[in-house]
């Protein structure tokens, strides 16, 4: 399987992201932010990092970015996409996924790990781990306070689309809200970093989990 992993400028979680794409199998595959051209990946990851600078607001320039229309028509396709952090910003602004990124209600940068709750596991990014397992997850973000008006959440909440829940909430999201779906299903995008804790050198490597499922999905 090949999984495409976005780039641009400002993204440091790239590398991570395809080095445990390797780990867990599969092919990963660079995706430039100048180049329109998904090359015939079977899924797309849309790693954290400061995509430029995060000037504006974080991800609303990388949503215009000449690969991110391929992401787009991929998804709409029904393609497994997934953001983390950055790429949850950038999939927000793209109008990917309900709802905004705000800055963490104690207005500072967080980075720690932190205890999330698998709330739906029919998605691409879920499909391995067991509804209700908890994970252990990195968190690293300044804008990770996830934001929708009152019938946008209580859609998200009726339809399952919360995806990931925190346990242990580091920024203020609303319902503790860690990542979400489409509609689909298809689209996810979760604030904490698996690439982080995709291998026993780093102290674990339940991150695995969330990237793996994109495999059990597609039934490699």
């Amino acid at each position: 399987m090949n999984i495409g992993v976005t780039i641009f400028p400002g993204s440091n979680c790239d590398r991570d992201a395809m080095r445990a794409v390797e780990l867990v199998g599969a092919t990963p595959v660079q995706l430039w932010h100048a180049d329109p051209d998904l090359k015939n990946v079977d899924a797309v990851i849309v790693p954290g990092g400061f995509s430029y600078g995060d000037y504006l607001r974080p991800g609303a320039i990388a949503r215009f970015a000449s690969v991110m229309g391929e992401v787009e028509r991929f998804a709409n396709a029904g393609g497994p996409v997934l953001g983390v952090c950055n790429g949850f910003q950038v999939l927000t602004e793209a109008h990917l996924l309900p709802g905004a990124l705000l800055q963490n209600m104690n207005l500072r940068f967080v980075s720690k790990r932190v205890r999330v709750r698998v709330e739906a596991r029919d998605t691409p990014w879920t499909a391995a781990c067991e509804s209700g397992e908890e994970l252990m997850l990195p968190v690293a973000h300044n804008e990770g306070n996830y934001f929708a008006d009152a019938d946008t959440l209580a859609r998200l909440e009726d339809e399952s689309r919360v995806v990931l829940r925190y346990l242990e909430n580091p920024n203020g999201s609303a319902n503790d809200i860690a990542g979400v779906c489409n509609e689909a299903r298809n689209v996810v995008g979760i604030m904490p970093h698996p690439e982080r804790v995709s291998d026993d050198l780093l102290g674990s490597d339940e991150g695995l989990k969330i990237l793996r499922s994109v495999l059990v999905g597609a039934g490699v």
